[in-house]
Formats: C-alpha cells, sequence, structure tokens
C-alpha cells in the first residue's frame, strides 16, 4: 500500500471510509468471538474433531491476525487526509492506457470506452420502451420509467419486511424460485446436471462493502454445493419482482449451471477450470441465463417478475454508461449514482453500492452486457445458419460445454456446431 502510494495510488475517500469502518468493526470484535475462531469451532464439533480449536484460534486471532490487521488500518489511516473524492482512473499517471486495459480484459473486445458507452445509451433506450409498454398495461403511466419502477419497488405489495423475519422470507422465496425453475431446463438443455446450490445470506459483518448477490462455485470435488449469496442489510433493496432474475443469473441456469458442468462431469481439464476466470463469458452466460428464464415462461404470470427481468438487463446496459462515465469522460461518483438511480429505477442504497464497486474494479462490469451481446449476435447466427435443423438446447449446451473462454474464442465452437449440422 506504501510503494502504490508513492505512485500516486491511494483509494477514492468514500471507499476510504467504508474501508476503514469495516475495519474498525471487525478489530472492535473480540477475538474469542471472532468469525474466524466461530467458524473453525463450528465446524470442528460439527465433524466431531476432539480438541481445543476455539482455545487455539483465539489465540492466533488476538497475537497474529488481529496484530496485522491493526497495522493495515493504522496505514490506511495515515493515507486518509491524501485521498481524494475523484473516483476514475483518469486521475493515475497512464490512467487512459489503464482504462483501456482493463476494458480489453473485462470485455475481451477491442471495444473503446466511446463505443462502449454508446452501446450502453442505445439498449438502454430499447429496454426502457419494452419496460414502458408493460408498465402502461397495467395502469402505470405517470412519471419516467425510471421513476415508476421507483414507485413500484416501494409498493407494499412487492416489499418483504425489513427485519429479522422478512430476511428468512426473502431465503425461501430465493429457494422457491430454484426449486420452480429446475423443471424447465428439460426445453433448453441436453446437459443433465444436478447443480444443487445452498442460499445463504451474505455474513452481517461484511454486508456493507460486499456485492448485492453473488455465487461461490461448488468444490471440483463436489463435497461443497454451489453457495448463493444475498445481502440482506436491507431487504428494501429486494422488492420481490428483482430476486426472480438475479436468481437464474446467480444458480440455474446462471453461474451454478455453468459451474456444475466443471466439476460435475469431468470433462474439461484441470487447468482450465482453475483459468476459468474470462469475465465477459461467464458474466454473458448468466446474464444469458436471466434471459432463458424469459424465455422458459416463468414470467407468463408474472407481469411485475417480467419488469423486474428487463429492469436488471437494463441495469447492465446502464453499467456501460456509468463505468465508462466515470473513467473515460470523468464523472463524478454522485453523477453517476444520479444517472443510475434515474435510469434503473432502483434504490440511492443500492446504486450507491454498485457504483462504489464500479470505482474499484473499472471496466469489469462492462463484460455482463457485451458477453450477453455477443452470445445473442452467435445464437443468430446459428439460427439463420442452421434455418429448421437449429436446436436452442444445442447452442446452449456448446456455450455451456466450451467453458470459460476468451468470448472471442466462442464464435469458433460455434463455427464447429454449424458444421455439425446443429448437433452438440
Amino acid at each position: 500500500m506504501k510503494r502504490d502510494a508513492g505512485l500516486g495510488v491511494i483509494a477514492p475517500d468514500f471507499i476510504m471510509s467504508n474501508m476503514l469502518g469495516q475495519m474498525s468493526g471487525m478489530l472492535a470484535v473480540p477475538a474469542a468471538d471472532a468469525r474466524f475462531v466461530s467458524s473453525l469451532a463450528g465446524r470442528a464439533k460439527a465433524k466431531g474433531i476432539p480438541g481445543d480449536w476455539s482455545g487455539q484460534a483465539t489465540k492466533i486471532v488476538s497475537s497474529e491476525i488481529y496484530p496485522a490487521l491493526t497495522r493495515q488500518y493504522e496505514t490506511l489511516k495515515a493515507l486518509q487526509p491524501k485521498s481524494t473524492h475523484d473516483a476514475g482512473v483518469w486521475r493515475f499517471k497512464d490512467g487512459e492506457a489503464y482504462y483501456g486495459w482493463l476494458l480489453k480484459a473485462g470485455t475481451n473486445t477491442d471495444m473503446t470506452a466511446e463505443q462502449i458507452h454508446q452501446t450502453g445509451l442505445e439498449q438502454n433506450k430499447a429496454i426502457e420502451s419494452r419496460m414502458d409498454a408493460i408498465l402502461k398495461a397495467n395502469g402505470l403511466t405517470q412519471g419516467t420509467v425510471g421513476e415508476r419502477m421507483i414507485a413500484l419497488g416501494n409498493d407494499p405489495r412487492f416489499l418483504f419486511p425489513d427485519d429479522d423475519a422478512g430476511r428468512a422470507q426473502v431465503l425461501a422465496y430465493l429457494n422457491q424460485l430454484i426449486a420452480d425453475v429446475r423443471p424447465k431446463l428439460a426445453t433448453q438443455f441436453n446437459l443433465k446436471l444436478k447443480a444443487p446450490v445452498d442460499v445463504k445470506r451474505v455474513p452481517a459483518d461484511i454486508q456493507d462493502g460486499a456485492g448485492q448477490g453473488y455465487m461461490n462455485t461448488g468444490s471440483l470435488d463436489g463435497s461443497r454445493p454451489s453457495t448463493y449469496y444475498i445481502n440482506l442489510k436491507s431487504t428494501k433493496n429486494w422488492p420481490k419482482f428483482s430476486l426472480p432474475s438475479l436468481t437464474y443469473h446467480e444458480t440455474i441456469p446462471g453461474h451454478a449451471w455453468q459451474g456444475a458442468y466443471l466439476t460435475e462431469t469431468g470433462q474439461l481439464p484441470l487447468i482450465r477450470i482453475l483459468l476459468s476466470g474470462f469475465n465477459a463469458y461467464v458474466e454473458g452466460w448468466a446474464l444469458y441465463a436471466e434471459q432463458l428464464g424469459d424465455e422458459m415462461g416463468m414470467y407468463q404470470t408474472d407481469w411485475a417478475g417480467q419488469l423486474g427481468y428487463l429492469q436488471a438487463q437494463r441495469f447492465r446496459a446502464i453499467r456501460l454508461v456509468v463505468d465508462t462515465g466515470l473513467h473515460a469522460k470523468r464523472w463524478s461518483r454522485e453523477q453517476a449514482i444520479d444517472w443510475a438511480v434515474a435510469n434503473s429505477g432502483r434504490t440511492r442504497q443500492a446504486m450507491t453500492s454498485e457504483i462504489d464497486r464500479y470505482c474499484g474494479t473499472p471496466g469489469q462490469a462492462c463484460g455482463y452486457k457485451v458477453g450477453h451481446n455477443e452470445i445473442n449476435r452467435l445464437r443468430d447466427h446459428a439460427k439463420q445458419a442452421l434455418g429448421p435443423k437449429f436446436d436452442i438446447r444445442g447452442f446452449n449446451d456448446t456455450v455451456v460445454k466450451t467453458g470459460a473462454v476468451p468470448i472471442s474464442v466462442l464464435s469458433a465452437q460455434i463455427d464447429a456446431l454449424i458444421a455439425a449440422g446443429g448437433k452438440a
């Protein structure tokens, strides 16, 4: 950190403040009560392993871990006065070139920041038009689409209680969504995968800096299922209609399904599994999985859920705009938050968390929609080339079985599918 600071690389003041707040909160917990201790002791007890694991772990936390965290905290605290409010990497030496490299890594394309920005603006408008039609068909006609979605998100019909009982209701609802989509998968895949998923709340002690929802893929040996984490700091961030699309993205047929092919079939070499972090493919697939939820008919009797799906798609187009706005067009954090809130119809708290994420990981959020666009382009190409021989199950299986690759490489596999007459 000191070396980076010497080069002028210091986190913005709002991220610095959040980090210090989380760390001070962690250090305020007595060593014996730390999650490091309770996690280890709890697992040892569950497995029937004798020994004073709690005592040993407490000693390590108090003598090694907490002192190290304290040194880290003190270093950050000393750097805090030098932190500025500028949000984008343009502020660094060679910042423009650095961001160009990050976009290439995040999207696996040669698209410029301006091209990505314009793509986001165009797709934002197109999805907005579809949402407007659904809102009007259901009597919601006053205000912008964003304003109407904010009103819908505050409608008591769609809100869970903002307490522990409400959080339990959210987790139960997510489990039901996963159960409901499983029987539909045969319409989209020939693959037979188990893809087990545990649904858990993001631990309260890290929720301030954590994403809103994310997946941890299961272990390679199958002993631990994938885990779907949902940030429940406030259930007001999660109106009911917003959850199906997120769930299909993170679980099945999204990340958990794609990850299950790697861990259950043994069809890819270990090195391919370990080097699977090609962002545009991984997140593009998960966004495409949200689309499959719609195409499988999950919203046939749920107009609000379909709006939630379109809102989520629009949100990924918004990411293209605000990420490039922050890092290439020198938008302020507040400008990006305001634009995201006005266009997404999501809460300011949720959008603040998202914008701070884009400040900390420039370019990554652009991979979702760029990857999704490319998968759909390849699907249209396969449809046109194969005509009546086109089978959506063969296409979807091919994308999953290819495994994570640079999105520009995926086209070769679709060309092979076409050459094989559509047989995956």
